[in-house]
């Protein structure tokens, strides 16, 4: 069953609204340098799934990170630093939003725990598959 969630960064200055259904939503955790290092959660979304609140929406509030591949945005909020969504987009799977299931705000453990998570081996580049040791994602 599909919920609007409100979420939001830790200072509350990039809010968003996300429909998700935990029993149907892909999450994924990676390897990658920067999703490694953040320990980010992405539950995957379509765009229209996805919506930025207005007051967030400024060059004032989010900065963009793009490191590597142009079809990777990993947008942050300048005052408190969180990781709150990334946009992708790529020729085999078009654009998408990933939100970080830690910013969803008013989601119990029982409702995250009901996530299925997808492991992906984006340090080695291997998109489709799982690392050999995931237990620290």
């Amino acid at each position: 069953m599909t919920k609007t969630y409100h979420g939001s960064c830790v200072c509350g200055a990039v809010k968003f609204e996300a429909d998700v259904d935990t029993s149907q939503s892909e999450t994924f955790k990676c390897n990658c340098t920067v999703c490694g290092k953040l320990r980010y959660w992405g539950i995957k979304l379509k765009t229209e799934e996805f919506r930025l609140l207005p007051e967030s929406s400024g060059d004032d509030v989010l900065t963009d990170y793009v490191r590597n591949h142009p079809g990777i945005h990993n947008f942050f909020c300048k005052t408190c630093g969180v990781h709150v969504f990334h946009k992708l987009n790529f020729p085999q799977t078009g654009e998408y939003i990933t939100v970080n299931a830690a910013c969803l705000d008013g989601i119990d453990a029982s409702e995250l725990a009901a996530f299925k998570v997808r492991y992906v081996d984006g340090r080695n580049n291997k998109w489709g598959q799982a690392p050999e040791v995931t237990k620290h994602l």
